[in-house]
Formats: structure tokens, sequence, C-alpha cells
């Protein structure tokens, strides 16, 4: 059943003349002042979901991106800043690029964060799909087998550390403490993270793109939850890949309803009608696809289709994909919001362990817009799926 809603905000500042026939992605470039604002955008929309009743708060970590689409390059320090403007709302981290990181740098800053925001932190970790950052740092991503192997094992690490007092390792990418280092008198052997979270077991999330028999199985491994659709992926329930999930995890011995331990996500635009949203939002479904097609995110485009939507001059006129089709396909939830409970109700029924609602907006979203459509679903749709005690609480 349907219970905890949050929201997803990847760092988009604000920007015009947006969609197929805008500025090509390539061609975006904004000051810094400019891009330093979806800092603050990340503020105004924490506080009106922290007051509406969300349950949690997700961003994406990025780098290097002048054309502003994913501005947030360190989320846990941010998360700690957060917490000291709302009360309750949780922080999930969707998600810490572990390429990116140190393990170990990443399982201390996750710790400190548990402990100075009272455990609302959420634990998040991901491969990474920008060659430009993910290379940059040092990792590989053009080589997939290279990237699987290292995250598999950086993950490793991060669980020993977070579970057991004091551990070593040895692998193929680490090895932790190096052997015959001597310390004050004594040979390291093992070490301890300092500080350890407070808050343990580690619940821990990860994005499901592929839906690999390897990758599902080292999730159900290590107990980590999936996110399904929703930012930069297709939106909407995908059924196979959340039934192979339930059989990764009865493989390691845990039966679980259909659903369970998932999120699915949504990007949602509520409108008086189908017909008005879909006319609101083509813009902003067109700038998501534009900015993530061709960093092959979306399994319906073609190659041809890839390269047409990077020409402004092409793009409008193209057979690229439409906010039509994603709404009529139920990935893009749009029109009145009766219409989008009917739709969730339905996805209630077909999933029952299912219990973690994602929405957000497309990148290219003003602020103004997405304040408006996250407190406008927390009013309409949200009470329909929380008890009384619950619901929203009225804007001031």
């Amino acid at each position: 059943m349907i219970s905890d809603f949050s929201s997803l905000y990847a760092g988009h500042v604000d920007m015009d003349d947006i969609g197929y026939g805008g500025v090509p992605v390539n061609d975006r470039s904004f000051s810094d002042d400019h891009l330093a604002t979806g800092f603050d955008k990340a503020e105004a929309i924490v506080v009106l979901l922290d007051r509406m009743g969300y349950d949690s708060f997700w961003m994406a970590e990025h780098h290097f991106q002048p054309e502003g689409y994913e501005c947030i390059p360190n989320l846990l320090l941010f998360q700690v800043h957060l917490a000291h403007l709302t009360k309750n709302i949780k922080f999930g981290c969707g998600f810490n690029i572990a390429p990116m990181w140190h393990p170990l740098r990443l399982a201390e800053d996750y710790a400190q964060a548990d402990i100075l925001t009272g455990g609302r932190v959420i634990f998040g970790v991901g491969r990474g799909y920008h060659t430009r950052e993910v290379e940059t740092f040092g990792s590989p991503l053009i080589d997939q087998v290279a990237a699987r192997d290292l995250f598999e094992e950086q993950v490793e690490i991060i669980f020993k550390a977070f579970n057991q007092r004091s551990f070593s390792h040895h692998g193929k990418n680490y090895d932790i403490p190096p052997r015959g280092v001597p310390y004050r008198g004594y040979e390291l052997k093992e070490i301890t993270l300092v500080p350890r979270p407070r808050n343990l077991p580690v619940e821990v999330w990860q994005p499901i793109q592929g839906g690999t028999t390897r990758a599902l199985d080292f999730m159900a491994k290590y107990g980590i939850k999936g996110q399904i659709g929703g930012g930069v992926a297709e939106g909407g329930a995908m059924d196979g890949v959340i039934a192979d999930y339930q059989a990764a995890l009865a493989r390691a011995g845990r039966e679980t309803e259909l659903g369970e331990d998932l999120a699915i996500g949504f990007h949602v635009h509520l409108a008086t009608s189908k017909e008005k949203g879909i006319k609101e939002a083509a813009g902003y479904f067109e700038e998501n696809l534009k900015m993530f097609g061709p960093l092959r995110l979306s399994r319906r485009m073609t190659e041809q289709q890839i390269i047409d939507v990077s020409d402004r001059n092409v793009a409008p006129t193209a057979d690229l994909p439409d906010i039509e089709g994603a709404v009529n396909g139920g990935a893009f939830l749009c029109g009145p919001p009766d219409q989008v409970i009917e739709q969730l109700k339905a996805l209630e029924e077909r999933y029952p362990g299912l219990s973690r609602l994602n929405v957000s907006q497309p990148v290219g979203t003003p602020q103004s817009v997405i304040l408006e459509q996250l407190q406008w679903f927390a009013e309409e749709v949200m009470p329909a799926f929380k008890s009384k005690a619950e619901a929203a609480v009225p804007a001031d």
C-alpha cells in the first residue's frame, strides 16, 4: 500500500528557450551566480515538502555541468544544511556516485551526516552515467565491466565499514589497510570507521536501470532497495524489472510481496484536464529528454533520434518521443487530481508490496511551477493514500 511520498530534484536551474526547438543542451552555459541558484531552489522545495507532509526529498550528485541541469556536487554536505531548515522530512541520496569517491570517505561522510541530522539522511549509491564526471575523477565508465567490478567492490567496503567495528579488505582495487604499514609500534591489520553511523543497519537505495540478473542479485545480497523511474529514467512501473527484483530477493532467501523494497518514480503535472496538462508540460518533457536521451537513458530512442534531438532545427518535426505518448502510456502522470489518484490506485493493486512513490517534475521546470505542482499534489492527491493524521498541512 502506498504510504510514503517523496520528491526528486536533480539540481537544475531555471532556464529559458526550452524544448525540442530551444537552445541545444551543449550550447547552454550559465554564470556562476545563476548555477548557484540551484541551492536556493532546493531550499524552497524542501521547506514546502516538509510543510506539506512529504516523507523525503531526494537529490542527485553531479559535477562539471555549466549547462545547468544537475548542479549539486555534494549531497551529504547540503543535506546537513537542509536539516537545519526543516523539522521532519528525510533526505535521500539519489545517488552518491561511488566511483567518484573513495569508499571510506563516502562511508565516513554519511556516518557524520547521520549523526548530525538525527538519522534523517537516507543513503544511496549509484554507478553514474556521465563519462565527463566519472572518467575525470579517475574511475572507469566507458569500460562497463571495469565500472561494475569497481562499484561492487566499493559497496562491499562500505557495508564492512558500516557493520563491523574493525575490518580489513584486500581486493582487486583496494588494499585496506595496506599490508606492512607500521603505526605507533605495531603493524596495521584492521581499521575502524570513525564515526560509524548511529542508526544501524543503514538503509541503502540504488537506482535500477537495466535490471540485469547480476545487478539485482547484488542488491539482494546486501539488502539494497531499488528506485525505478522518475528523474532521468523513464517514469512508471516496469513489470518485468519489478518481478525480477522480487525473484532476486527470493534467491537470496527472502520472500516478499510484489513491489516490496522498491520505489516507483513518476513525472507529474496536474491540470484541470489531461489536454491542458499536456500543453503546459510539453516543453519540460522535451527538455528532459533532450538532456538525457543522448546519454542513453531512454530505452525508447533510436540512434537517429539521439542525433535529431540535439539539432534544434530538426528536432521539432522529427519523429521523437512526445509527451502524449508518455502520458497515454502511463509513464507521465498528467491531468486532474482525481485521474492521477485513479492511476495510482491501480498501481497499488498491481504491486501490493509497494509503499513508496516518488513524484517530480522534469528538468527545465521552473521553481514556481515545481512549488505549485508539489503543493497541489500534497493537497489533493496524497490525502487519498494517507490517514487524516498524516494529511498535508495547508500552506501559509
